[in-house]
């Protein structure tokens, strides 16, 4: 049996700043701890003479993630431990796809008047050059890749640059195990509980009071799913969100909507599935279906792709650890 090789590296930050440097350590050097628990390194500090421990690989990870932390700093970014998070996601730790595909080595970028939106990780880079490339999209994964977030962001950037007349946001009205009950007010008001993500997204990118004066004027319309039979949707963006609760029948409804000069982009999880019991997700069924048929994309994400807190990627693998162990026990 091999040991690992281990080295130790040493540089300074520059120029010196103590404000600067702070902001890199953490309370506590709380910062420094999740690089050394999330790249298996030890870092150790006198002001702003570094020291980092471990294999060659991890420690030039680290090193340079570090340099970029304090230049960060330096220019007026305050470093949290969410943005560490998100810059380990990008830090070539993941060199491929899940699927093994290595990606062009052009940027990806979504520009929109309010934002400019850069995918975070290889899987996320593919799921927006598939959106880009086909007429109908699938990004199946669990919570918090991205995969509404970023949907709606290729939507507002294609309304933007009048490749689309609307935006239209769909959603089964399912409830998540819980009984709501009646919901008061008018179709709106009705299906918009289970359409927040997708709002809180717009409301980001476009602001409040246009994404309000393009839901009066119907440039960005909302409807249930059960809403969508007998319409052909031409010029549109249209996003089906958490369609993992989707009955066979309704997806097949959806898809046969889609018309000309329509993008269509279904996400779900399939870990996540809120149907009655002994109802087939269709979801679940197009991807067997679907499989392989050409001018369809399939964007698959992991708990690796998890962009929120870190213990969201720890917790989504968890679980799957657990349903993989009772299914091979059945």
């Amino acid at each position: 049996m091999t040991s690992k090789i281990t080295q130790d590296v040493k540089f300074l930050l520059t120029p010196f700043h103590a404000d600067a440097l702070a902001n890199v350590c953490g309370q506590v050097n709380e910062h420094l701890k999740l690089l050394e628990a999330r790249l298996g390194v030890e870092i150790t500090n006198r002001s702003n003479e570094f020291q980092v421990s471990g294999e060659p690989e991890q420690i030039v990870l680290a090193s340079e993630m570090l340099k970029q932390l304090y230049q960060d700093s330096i220019d007026g970014t305050n470093i949290t431990l969410e943005l560490i998070h998100l810059h380990l996601q990008q830090s070539g730790t993941e060199q491929r796809t899940d699927n093994g595909h290595k990606l062009p080595k052009n940027e990806v970028v979504i520009r929109t008047r309010k934002a400019l939106i850069k995918p975070r990780g290889p899987n996320q880079e593919m799921y927006v050059r598939s959106i880009l490339k086909h007429d109908i999209n699938f990004g199946i994964g669990p919570a918090g890749t991205g995969k509404t977030y970023l949907a709606v962001a290729c939507a507002v950037e294609a309304l933007e640059r009048e490749e689309v007349e609307r935006i239209l946001l769909v959603r089964p009205a399912v409830e998540a195990g819980e009984k709501l009950g009646f919901l008061p007010g008018d179709l709106s008001q009705k299906v918009d509980p289970y359409l927040r993500p997708l709002y809180d997204a717009l409301y980001e990118m476009l602001g409040f009071e246009k994404v309000d004066k393009m839901l009066e004027r119907n440039i960005i319309e909302v409807a249930p799913l059960a809403y969508m039979r007998g319409r052909t949707l031409n010029g549109a963006f249209v996003i089906l969100d958490e369609s993992q609760n989707t009955t066979r029948e309704q997806m097949k409804m959806f898809l046969t909507r889609i018309g000309f000069g329509t993008t269509a982009v279904i996400t779900g999880d399939i870990t996540q599935i809120d149907l009655p019991k002994g109802t087939p997700s269709g979801l679940k069924h197009a991807m067997h279906v679907l499989d392989g048929v050409k001018g369809i994309g399939f964007t698959h994400f992991s708990s690796k792709d998890v962009v929120r807190h870190p213990l969201v990627q720890h917790i989504v693998e968890a679980y799957e650890r657990f349903e993989q162990k009772q299914e091979s026990e059945t």
